[in-house]
C-alpha cells in the first residue's frame, strides 16, 4: 500500500513526472477520495479530468479520461499518485460500509434501480456480476463501439482524438471475474472487430488505438482458450482470425496471424490429451 516516488517514476516518462509534480504543487487536484485501495480524484487541466488508481496493484492500474497518448501514465495520474506519496487520503471504506448497513433496503433498491435505468455502463456491469450471462451478440456490442467512432468527429470521417473504451474493457473484466469467459470473449471480439474496421480512419493518437486493439485481441484469445473446450469452437475462432489477417487493416495482419498460431497450438494440445 505504500506509494513511493520511485514507484511513480517507474510508470511514466521523466517529462511527464515533472509535469505531474508541477500539477501537484499548483493545487490542481480536487475531490480526492479513497475506498479500500482505489483512489479517485478530479484534476484541473485544460478541463476537469477524472482519475482513478489502485494503490494495491502493481503499476497502480492508472486510468484517466484525458487525451494523453504517450508512453506510460499521464501527468494527471502522476499528480494524484504524488499526492498519495505526500498525504495518503483516508480510507472511506468503513464509512461507506456503515452507511450501506444502515440503509433502508427498499430505499437502497429504489436508488440502485434508478441508477441502473439511466446508466447503461453500470447496468451492464451489474448484470454481469449478479445477473444472467449476457445475451448481447458481437454485433450488438459492435454497434455501440462503432457509434463512439461516429460521435468523436461527426463532420469528418477522420478520428483525431483517443476514444475511451473503458466501459467495454471493464465489462469484459467483470465477466472474467465471474468466470464467464465466453461472455467476455464476445465483448473482446466486438472491440477487435470495431478497432480493425475503423483503424484506417485514425489520424492521430495511433498508439492509443493500437494498445486498445492489442489488449482486446489478447483478451479474446485468453478467453477463447479458457471458455471453449471443444475443438470446433476454437477452430471457428481461428477461422475468424485468419479471415481478419487477410481482409482487415494491413498493419494489424501480423497480430491476427500470431493470435491464430496461438490458438492452433491450443488445438494441438487438446488433440494430444
Amino acid at each position: 500500500m505504500d506509494v513511493t516516488e520511485d514507484a511513480v517514476r517507474d510508470i511514466c516518462t521523466d517529462a511527464v513526472f515533472e509535469r505531474g509534480e508541477r500539477y501537484r504543487e499548483e493545487g490542481r487536484i480536487h475531490g480526492i477520495h479513497r475506498i479500500d485501495t482505489t483512489v479517485t480524484a478530479v484534476v484541473s487541466g485544460s478541463r476537469q479530468y477524472d482519475v482513478r488508481v489502485d494503490l494495491a496493484t502493481n503499476g497502480f492500474a492508472p486510468w484517466c479520461d484525458c487525451p494523453y497518448d504517450g508512453p506510460g501514465a499521464c501527468k494527471h495520474v502522476v499528480a494524484v499518485l504524488l499526492w498519495c506519496v505526500d498525504d495518503p487520503p483516508a480510507d472511506e471504506g468503513d464509512r461507506l460500509d456503515a452507511t450501506l448497513d444502515g440503509a433502508d433496503a427498499d430505499q437502497l433498491r429504489a436508488f440502485l434501480r434508478d441508477e441502473l435505468a439511466t446508466n447503461t455502463d453500470l447496468r451492464d456491469r451489474f448484470l454481469a456480476r449478479v445477473g444472467e450471462p449476457t445475451s448481447q451478440s458481437v454485433d450488438e456490442h459492435r454497434t455501440a463501439i462503432d457509434r463512439r467512432f461516429e460521435e468523436t468527429n461527426p463532420e469528418y470521417p477522420v478520428v483525431f482524438e483517443p476514444i475511451d473504451f473503458t466501459q467495454w474493457f471493464d465489462l469484459a473484466s467483470e465477466y472474467r471475474e465471474q468466470e464467464r469467459d465466453a461472455s467476455a470473449a464476445t465483448v473482446y471480439r466486438a472491440l477487435v472487430e470495431s478497432l480493425d474496421d475503423n483503424m484506417e480512419r485514425v489520424d492521430g493518437a495511433y498508439d492509443h488505438f493500437s494498445r486498445a486493439f492489442s489488449r482486446a485481441l489478447d483478451g479474446y484469445v485468453d478467453c477463447v482458450t479458457t471458455a471453449e473446450r471443444d475443438a470446433d469452437a476454437i477452430t471457428d475462432a481461428v477461422a475468424f482470425l485468419d479471415e481478419r489477417a487477410t481482409s482487415g487493416t494491413p498493419l494489424l495482419a501480423e497480430h491476427f496471424e500470431k493470435a491464430a498460431v496461438e490458438l492452433r497450438e491450443k488445438l494441438g494440445e487438446q488433440s494430444d490429451e
